[in-house]
């Protein structure tokens, strides 16, 4: 099979082509650099995503604090961490970088908190 990739990983944005059997990649071209061969690799092999999010926060000046993960995790499992993060809240006060879900469904990511949220 045959897909046609923009790279995102540079500002270059190359368009890259990719032919494949399955998880099994048989050739990348058009890529500038070796980032976008690894990029298409592993979208085609692995497909991994971060998310960014809010999460409720109990007794803050504010509802919500914004959140993310610390690492990619895969893509088929996005909707699972999701839910497992709606099921959590924070305390106020939190600060950036506080760890909010620890390795989130044993992911290995920790879903951090990326704004400051002081008590009401």
């Amino acid at each position: 099979m045959k897909r046609t990739f923009t790279c995102i990983v540079c500002p270059n944005g190359c368009e890259i082509d990719a032919e494949y059997e399955g998880s099994r990649v048989i050739s990348v071209t058009g890529n500038l650099c070796p980032k976008g061969k690894t990029y298409v690799t592993q979208e085609l092999v692995d497909p991994r995503r971060t998310i960014a999010t809010s999460m409720r926060v109990d007794g803050g000046e504010l509802p919500l604090a914004s959140v993310r993960l610390t690492r990619p995790i895969p893509k088929d499992r996005i909707f699972d961490v999701m839910a497992e993060i709606n099921r959590h809240s924070l305390t106020a006060p939190v600060a950036i970088g506080d760890v909010a879900v620890p390795d989130i469904l044993g992911l290995g990511s920790d879903v951090i908190v990326t704004k400051n949220v002081a008590r009401a």
